[in-house]
Parts: structure tokens; sequence; C-alpha cells
């Protein structure tokens, strides 16, 4: 694992194999300088064990860039259960999982990612305190985190249509959507009802029908949606949508949305930059889930709090765009640079504080 390429000195990473319920998962802590570590649990049939742990590690530290840039108290962790799950032994394994979790005594909060429900955390629960995404009170966030990250996604593709284009508004402007999962799905209603243009895919044929149905959407294939003709690109799918030869041919100005790890290879977010096309950083675009959860998490959750907090997605991309063309450098290595920054003093003053 040390010589893992998306291993980034993380603190912990745990592999859990539970026989009595046939689990097998990876918990991986990335930072905790700036608290606790959060992050969702995926439920993903991988290629292999090390494709599951490359997720893990760069997931994790995503979260910790994520929950720095949204300048939320919590470090990074992500984890990912290896599936496939048979649904007879679904109940087991996420109550394996929920004891993993406990077995860390706070060092990482879980929550719903890919595959996994709000259903899903009530059953972790039984088994460990740290878990958040559960059903929220009234006028309180909670539960589904994804509306939240598709409100912080449109947020974002307003900066970026305003600071790309000159626009003000989404009325006309056309948004390619690439996955209708939870996320997309949402991202594709906040859209629409800005007046925008969709054309949309997704490997599931009835997610497709029905985002066509409700919000006058266009269909393509999985295979083409990335290089529509279209002012945004929003990847909504897994990570890893804008490889090199995609990048390449990109035929959008902007490329946000919801995904985690858009690009598949540092190469590639150099050569949006040298192309001109907008590349909102996805771990600051797509903050809107774990800002919920973080409300969630520290009992603030009043949900006009936490709605100011997704909104101000907007305005931080728009200070990145700034610095990234102030220096010529592309957007993502700007916000690298800053949530580094943000995570450096942290542990800088955690050390001061042991020290003391």
């Amino acid at each position: 694992m040390f010589d893992h390429p998306d291993y980034d000195a993380h603190e912990k990473v745990l592999m859990v194999e539970d026989a009595a319920s046939g689990l097998k998962a990876i918990i991986a802590v990335h930072s905790t300088a700036l608290g606790a570590a959060a992050g969702g649990c995926r439920l993903w049939t991988y290629g292999s064990g090390v494709a599951a742990l490359g997720d893990a590690l760069r997931l994790s530290r995503g979260m910790s860039y994520k929950n720095a840039m949204a300048n939320l108290p919590m470090g990074g962790g992500k984890a990912v259960i290896l599936g496939p799950v048979l649904p007879e032994r679904r109940e087991a394994v996420l109550e394996a999982f929920g004891r993993a979790v406990d077995s860390l005594d706070g060092q990482y909060i879980t929550a719903e990612d890919v595959g996994v429900s709000v259903a899903d955390m009530k059953i972790v629960a039984r088994t460990t305190g740290y878990v958040s995404g559960l059903d929220a009170a009234v006028g309180k966030s909670g539960g589904d985190p994804s509306p939240f990250t598709a409100r912080g996604v449109r947020v974002g593709i307003e900066a970026a249509v305003k600071a790309k284009l000159g626009r003000s508004d989404l009325a006309g402007i056309k948004v390619a959507v690439q996955g209708l999962g939870h996320v997309g799905s949402y991202l594709c209603e906040e859209l629409f009802n800005l007046g925008a243009r969709l054309v949309v895919a997704d490997i599931n044929p009835v997610r497709v029908e029905e985002v066509c149905d409700r919000f006058a959407a266009e269909s393509v294939s999985v295979n083409d949606i990335l290089l529509q003709t279209v002012d945004v690109v929003a990847p909504c799918a897994l990570g890893g949508a804008i490889s090199e030869v995609v990048a390449q041919q990109l035929q959008a100005t902007i490329v946000a949305g919801a995904a985690n790890n858009q690009l598949l290879t540092p190469q590639a977010g150099v050569i949006l930059g040298e192309r001109g096309i907008l590349y909102a950083p996805d771990y600051v675009i797509n903050a809107g889930g774990i800002i919920m959860v973080a409300g969630e998490i520290s009992g603030h959750n009043d949900e006009a709090h936490i709605l100011a907090q997704v909104d101000a997605i907007g305005p931080r991309l728009t200070d990145i765009f700034i610095k990234a063309k102030s220096a010529n450098v592309i957007t993502n290595l700007v916000a690298d640079s800053m949530a580094r920054d943000k995570i450096a003093a942290a542990k800088a003053r955690q050390n001061v504080t042991e020290a003391a």
C-alpha cells in the first residue's frame, strides 16, 4: 500500500473482512488535522482489490480537500464495500461494516455514497454511533445528501457560466449530464427549473426515460455524452470520466459536475487548461452533501443555515477562477494548493497544542 500511486501519507487504512457476513471493506482515513475524518461509504463491484484500494485512497484524500475548502471542521475519510452483496446478506454486511467503523472510535464518520441509501445508513447505525445521513426533523437538514450536492453543483455551474460566458443566468445554456443517479437527477431538476437545456445519458434506460419526460431532456448514449456540443459537461457518474483523450475531444467550454475525481490523470487537467476549457474542481463544486452532513453531525443543521453554506460554493469557485486566471495556472492546481495550505495550517496548530 505504501507504494501505491494514490497513497498520500494517509493516517490510517483499515482492511476489513468479516467471514460471518461476507463483508469485505476498506476504510481510508486521509487526515484528521481539521477534525474527525468524514466521508461516505461506497458499495461497488470492483475489478480487483487493488482497484478498490485505489478508489478508497483517492476518495479519502478528496474528502480532506473538500472539507478543507468548504471550511468544515472535519478531516477526510472514505469507505468502500466490495460488491456484489447479495440482497439476503446486505443487512448483515452493513451491521458488520458499522462495527468496523465503531472500532475506529470516532476517527471516521460515515454516510451515504454510491450504492448506499438512507435505509442502509439506518442499519449501519445499529452498530455504531459514528454515522450520519439519517432522517431529518422538520425544518432541519439531514437524510439523503444528494439534493444538497445537486444544489451546490448548480450554484457552481452558474458561477462557471458567469466566469466563462459572461452570463448571469442559465436560460438556454446547454448542459450534458453524465449519470442520472440521485445527484444527477436532482441536478437536472435544478437546471431545468432555471431554463437550461439538457442532454443526458445513463446506463439505466428507465432513469433516462424518466428524466427526459420530466425535464424535456434529449438522450444520447453513454459513450457519446461527454463529447456533445454543449456549453457545460457535467460528469455525475463515477470518477475518471475526463481522460486525456476526452479532454482533447471535448466540445464544451466548461466542465462542472458532481462526480469525485473527475480528472483521470493530472495531464487531463493540463489539456483542459491549454484548450481554454474552464474546470470547476470537483471537490469544491460537489461539497453540498458533506456540508449537510457536517451540519447533521454538529447539530447545527437548521436548513436555511445549511443552504446558505451550500450557496457559498459559487463565490468560492469564483475566487478560484480569478486566482487561476491571474496566476495563469489551471484551476485544480489552485484549489489543491489552497486545500493543502489549510490542512497544513491545521496540522501545525494541532502539533503546537500537543506539544503544550
